[in-house]
């Protein structure tokens, strides 16, 4: 007769296990955590070029591919497929092919650099270094704790007037990401409400969690309306009601009520930005009819990151190329920069060094082929996560790491959808390096399930569940179903 053991072994994580227990298993995920943690820090005041130096996020993330190397020399990271091995190294081939055809190679090493950080490294040390649902929860919830804390700056600038301006009122919602910056709030908030919706949709998980992440979703919306980032707007909009609709329909219908009930209370009810925030949606329907300055130059910059790939279609201008070439094939409708104000930050015009167009951007500077490695790869993780969901492999009867793939999926496609109007620049462009991470983690299992996401344990068997089964191989007792681990 079989006897049921406790699904938590001798060296494994367990709820309420002291905190060096927990920092001996977990710690190779601390760089993850403070990669996004970091992003917490301000902005010195007044620093409007501090979103191109490198941060201590910047720094976090260096250390966090360290930290793999050495696991990896260790033996002690998850196994790549084939198919992984080609997704996550392709684009620096496209990288390295884009950096020694570039007019200066030179100018275009510290691109070469960057890129290669936010696409091939950091997405490749998450996907080797998590190893379970609860580490990959450790991250979600560090992208939660990121939203609240910028977004409660955010809305508390609303209220004094010490935000960045916005129609000549110091109201806009930039967090500490600052006036230079004022995607980076927007964007960092919206990662927390995907990740918190997809948490409340989860029925895998307590029902005291699914209750606590639908109000952290819900509070979520003010500092995005806030932020009067219609791009946010729109990816937040996209990538939630997917996550929504893949949790179930009734779910889904439940979810939609709450959330346009929310919207009438705070706009309707409290007049939240009710003026402003109703001439920023309608202008979002005005971008071909009567479009404003703002949109005018990303249509004319747009236009000339095309010219630069038919100029050079297989290999474009170089990394970093886009500014110098920039002039040469734009119209005069192109203004001279953006203005820039408020928050601590004296008023600057700021120059338009990109296309604000992800793909336009590979394009120009990369060529068919950069684009070819970047968004074939994208392609291939946003396939594979939503056959993973729809399929149910690597979910557990009972939904409980079905969240990992929802709050994965999400967080993709949100990024995927904003790329149509932004690309990457500021403090917060390293998240899209762990984004990344997470959707392949979540899309690409390992050869023959070891280590991979749904299957028992890890390389040396380190994973929850490995530890599970050789307890049970060693003392023929049968482990409690429903044991954790994607």
């Amino acid at each position: 007769m079989s006897l049921a053991v406790s699904p938590f072994p001798k060296g494994v994580r367990r709820p309420g296990a002291p905190l060096p227990v927990l920092l001996r298993r977990h710690w190779p995920l601390l760089p993850l955590a403070a990669t996004v943690l970091f992003l917490l820090a301000p902005l010195p005041a007044g620093d409007a070029t501090a979103s191109g130096k490198v941060g201590p996020a910047d720094a976090a993330s260096l250390l966090l591919v360290l930290v793999c190397a050495v696991q990896a020399v260790r033996g002690r990271v998850r196994e790549l497929s084939p198919l992984g091995v080609l997704v996550l190294g392709a684009p620096g081939v496209g990288l390295a092919v884009a950096t020694m055809t570039a007019g200066d190679p030179y100018a275009a090493l510290p691109g070469f650099v960057r890129y290669l950080q936010v696409f091939v490294l950091v997405p490749a040390a998450i996907v080797l270094l998590v190893r379970d649902a609860a580490e990959f929860r450790l991250a979600a919830g560090c992208f939660v704790v990121l939203a609240l804390v910028q977004g409660a700056v955010g809305v508390v600038q609303y209220a004094t007037h010490t935000g960045a301006s916005y129609q000549g009122e110091d109201v806009r919602a930039v967090g500490t990401f600052g006036p230079g910056d004022v995607m980076g709030m927007a964007t960092v908030v919206a990662y927390g409400l995907i990740a918190a919706t997809a948490l409340a949709l989860s029925p895998g998980l307590a029902p005291r969690v699914r209750r606590t992440a639908a109000g952290v979703a819900l509070l979520l919306v003010v500092p995005l309306v806030l932020s009067f980032s219609r791009g946010a707007w729109i990816a937040t909009s996209g990538a939630a009601l997917l996550v929504i609709f893949l949790a179930g329909v009734r779910r889904a219908l439940k979810v939609l009520v709450a959330l346009g009930a929310v919207g009438v209370v705070l706009v309707g009810g409290f007049g939240v930005g009710s003026e402003m925030v109703g001439e920023r949606l309608a202008s979002i329907t005005q971008v071909s009819s009567a479009p404003d300055q703002s949109v005018t130059d990303r249509y004319t910059m747009w236009a000339a990151a095309e010219s630069m790939w038919r100029e050079r279609p297989a290999v474009g201008v170089g990394l970093k190329g886009f500014p110098a070439n920039r002039d040469g094939h734009s119209s005069l409708g192109l203004s001279s920069g953006s203005d820039t104000a408020g928050a601590g930050q004296a008023f600057l015009r700021q120059p338009l060094l990109s296309p604000h167009n992800m793909y336009l951007l590979v394009l120009s500077e990369q060529g068919l082929t950069g684009l070819t490695a970047l968004a074939g790869g994208w392609a291939v993780l946003l396939v594979a996560g939503l056959s993973r969901l729809a399929s149910g492999r690597g979910v557990r009867g009972d939904g409980r790491t079905r969240d990992c793939g929802l709050i994965a999926v999400g967080l993709f496609v949100w990024q995927l959808i904003d790329f149509l109007y932004a690309d990457i620049g500021g403090p917060s462009t390293v998240l899209t390096g762990v984004i990344v991470g997470l959707a392949a983690w979540w899309a690409l299992p390992s050869p023959g399930g070891v280590g991979s996401p749904g299957a028992p344990g890890g390389r040396g068997g380190r994973g929850r569940g490995g530890a599970v089964a050789a307890a049970g191989g060693r003392t023929g007792v049968r482990a409690v179903p429903g044991a954790d681990g994607p």
